[in-house]
C-alpha cells in the first residue's frame, strides 16, 4: 500500500506509523485518520511485528483535527441549521473507531510525544496503551472550552473523574512533566531521551510472544470495557456534534469564518467567558 499521510516501516519486531503532515503539524484529516487504521491492521496482520510505535513527523505529535479547513470552510462539521444530529454522529463515530484502533490493535501500541498533543492528538495518544512524552511537550484538550467534546472517553479512564474534570472543565494543556505526575501518561523524559526511551519499552516487549502480548491486553482492555467506555464514547461522539452547533458554537464558527481559525482559537483560550449564550427561557430559571 502507498501512503500519502503516513509512513511505516517494521525493524527487529516493532512497526514505527509515523504521521506525515508536519506541515500542518501532524493535523488529523480524513485520509490520515484512514490510513492510520490500515496501517494499524496492517501491524496486526504482520507476524513479523509484536508492537507498534506511534510517532509525529517534524516538531510536533499531532495538533488536532485540521480545523482551520473544517472551521472555515464548508463541511458536515458546519450544518445549516436545522442540523441533523445522526448525520454528524455517522461522521464522527468514523473518526473516534478509527482512533480507537489503536485501543483495540491485538498489539501493543506506545505513542511516542513530542510538541504538541492536543485535541484530537491527544485522542489519538490516549488511545495508544502506553503514551510516553517529552517533558517539555504539551498535551491538552482546548476545545472542550467550545466546540468540542472528546469522543474517545479516554481521560476519564486515565485520569479518574476528578482529574478528568480538571482538564476538561478548563480546556487546559499542560506539559509532558505535568502529565506524567498527575498520571495521565507513563512518563515523561528529557526530549533528546525521547526515542530512546521509547524504543526500551519497545524491544522490551517484543520479546514477548505475541498470544501472550494479546491475552494480557485484552484481559485489561476488558475491565474498562466493562466500565462502559463504548457507551461513553457513544455519548461523547453525540455531545462532540452539539458543542459545533450549540449557541456558542455557531459563533464560535461565524467568527472563524468571518475573522479565521486562529482569532477564534485565541479568544477562545483567553480565559475571558465564551461568547453567544442565549438566555434562560421562562420558567427554568428556579
Amino acid at each position: 500500500m502507498s501512503w500519502t499521510t503516513i509512513s511505516y516501516a517494521v525493524s527487529e519486531r516493532i512497526a514505527r506509523i509515523t504521521l506525515q503532515r508536519p506541515d500542518r503539524l501532524n493535523a488529523i484529516n480524513t485520509t490520515l485518520a484512514r490510513e492510520l487504521e490500515a496501517a494499524v491492521a496492517r501491524a496486526n496482520a504482520d507476524d513479523a511485528v509484536h508492537v507498534i510505535v506511534l510517532q509525529g513527523a517534524g516538531s510536533d505529535f499531532c495538533a488536532g483535527f485540521d480545523l482551520k479547513e473544517y472551521a472555515e470552510g464548508s463541511s458536515l462539521w458546519n450544518q445549516d441549521m436545522p442540523w441533523d444530529p445522526l448525520i454528524d454522529y455517522r461522521m464522527m463515530k468514523q473518526f473516534s473507531e478509527r482512533f480507537t484502533c489503536l485501543w483495540r490493535s491485538y498489539k501493543p501500541t506506545i505513542a511516542q510525544v513530542q510538541g504538541h498533543a492536543v485535541a484530537g492528538g491527544s485522542e489519538l495518544a490516549l488511545s495508544c496503551d502506553i503514551t510516553v512524552m517529552a517533558q517539555d511537550a504539551r498535551i491538552g484538550y482546548p476545545p472542550a472550552r467550545v466546540w468540542g467534546c472528546p469522543v474517545t472517553g479516554m481521560w476519564v479512564y486515565r485520569l479518574g473523574a476528578e482529574k478528568a474534570k480538571r482538564m476538561l472543565l478548563t480546556g487546559d494543556v499542560i506539559s509532558g512533566a505535568e502529565a506524567a505526575a498527575m498520571g495521565l501518561v507513563l512518563e515523561a523524559v528529557p526530549a533528546e531521551q525521547l526515542e530512546a526511551r521509547v524504543s526500551e519499552l519497545a524491544r522490551r516487549m517484543s520479546g514477548v510472544p505475541k498470544n501472550q502480548l494479546m491475552m494480557q491486553k485484552l484481559m485489561i482492555n476488558s475491565a474498562y470495557e466493562n466500565m462502559g467506555l463504548a457507551a461513553t464514547q457513544t455519548l461523547a461522539t453525540l455531545f462532540d456534534g452539539i458543542t459545533r452547533h450549540s449557541p456558542e458554537g455557531q459563533r464560535f464558527r461565524a467568527h472563524a469564518a468571518e475573522h479565521g481559525f486562529h482569532d477564534a482559537v485565541r479568544l477562545r483560550d483567553s480565559g475571558a467567558p465564551i461568547p453567544g449564550s442565549k438566555p434562560t427561557p421562562p420558567g427554568l430559571e428556579a
